[in-house]
């Protein structure tokens, strides 16, 4: 059975903003391994249409840029939308209930799907449907901007912590 991981960059005070700080290259190259194992991804529609330029290949990317690419493309990629965006190569929409449809993806599936936004983070929560939730906490503070939990936060425990790079700590929880 695969297992629900939802994992994003924050802010020291609790928000997402992908405009505002950016992985530096020792993290950006653990998202690429993360990425190279991941089962697949399910995105909500903003975060999907956010993410389609990596569906293109640009020969201005480096090396690192490249590698993420390649290993997001050879991901099955699932989307949540009610207004049923274009979908690029292999994406496919989930439809009808969104707790069914998850639950069947995880019982279909082996190892590790992604869970990719906030919102669709927080529906998903709210189901009791995410296994593990992981923080890549940066020493900034925004002041502004979605928040990484959309709602209340769940009870959770600590299940183990790491250093990448020079700044960031991945910090990763289960429910408790």
């Amino acid at each position: 059975m695969a297992r629900l991981v939802f994992g994003m960059n924050q802010s020291l005070d609790g928000y997402v903003d992908h405009t505002e700080f950016a992985p530096d290259p020792t993290l950006f190259r653990h998202f690429v391994e993360e990425a190279r194992s991941q089962t697949g991804s399910i995105y909500g529609r903003r975060t999907y249409e956010l993410m389609r330029y990596w569906d293109e290949d640009d020969p201005a990317w480096d090396a690192d840029e490249q590698a993420f690419a390649a290993a997001r493309q050879a991901q099955r990629t699932w989307v949540v939308s009610r207004s049923r965006p274009p979908l690029g190569p292999g994406a496919k929409l989930l439809e009808g209930d969104l707790a069914d449809a998850v639950r069947r993806l995880k019982a279909e599936h082996e190892g590790e799907i992604e869970v990719a936004g906030p919102d669709l983070a927080g529906s998903l929560t709210d189901l009791g449907l995410i296994d593990e939730y992981r923080i890549y906490l940066h020493p900034v503070v925004l002041g502004r901007g979605a928040p990484y939990f959309t709602g209340p936060r769940p009870p959770l425990l600590l299940q183990d912590h790491a250093r990448i790079g020079q700044d960031v700590v991945r910090l990763s929880y289960v429910p408790a």
